[in-house]
């Protein structure tokens, strides 16, 4: 397996992009999303600020494996919006990233190739105004064990890869965290070590 299967690209923040072309004006909008939730609030939040816009086209691609991804060319001719905006997220690798191009239009056709040239431009401007940074891939568990045994969990847990997100402590004590895949295979295979603990992965 190689290093980039541990590690993926996104954008550091919000950024703005534009282009102008005979009186049309495109605005791009590119934001940080980690899940299809996030991507419709963005959505209502553009369409509610730029109202009176004539088209709101986007593309967004989510998940450490691109896994899911979506192409709106919103009254736009087909493929002339979504797919070059979608085409800028490929060509410089990001992931977990949206972008929203709202278009005014200035009274003039653009034509098909004046369309996908304006929708890819302000939307490769949008990424050039964001720095493009490395996150590593996580995965989640959960674990229970008997409490004599916290010592010996907490000692695996300490390390920088690892992230305790929950903790619980009763009869049986109880840890959510987050582990660089990376780092992954080592602690699991230390947890299955110790008599008692239940490993759960969560999605």
């Amino acid at each position: 397996m190689g290093l980039f299967d541990f590690t993926y690209k996104t954008i550091a923040h919000p950024s703005e992009g534009s282009y102008r072309e005979k009186g049309s004006k495109f605005i791009a909008l590119a934001f940080p999303v980690h899940n299809e939730e996030e991507v419709k609030l963005k959505l209502a939040e553009v369409k509610k600020q730029y109202y009176d816009a004539r088209h709101h086209c986007y593309a967004y691609i989510l998940g450490p494996n691109k896994d899911a991804y979506r192409i709106n060319d919103d009254g736009e001719p087909s493929g002339t919006a979504g797919r070059p905006i979608h085409g800028q997220l490929l060509s410089n690798d990001l992931t977990d990233t949206l972008i929203i191009v709202v278009r005014y239009f200035g009274g003039i056709k653009l034509g098909v190739s004046g369309l996908i040239n304006a929708y890819k431009t302000a939307a490769k401007d949008a990424i050039e105004n964001n720095d493009i940074i490395e996150k590593f891939v996580e995965e989640n568990y959960q674990i229970s064990f008997p409490p004599l045994e916290m010592n010996k969990v907490m000692q695996l847990l300490k390390r920088d890869s690892v992230k305790i997100t929950a903790q619980q402590y009763d009869m049986e004590s109880i840890i959510a965290f987050t582990v660089q895949k990376k780092d992954s295979d080592n602690v699991l295979a230390g947890l299955n070590k110790i008599n008692g603990l239940k490993l759960n992965v969560k999605t």
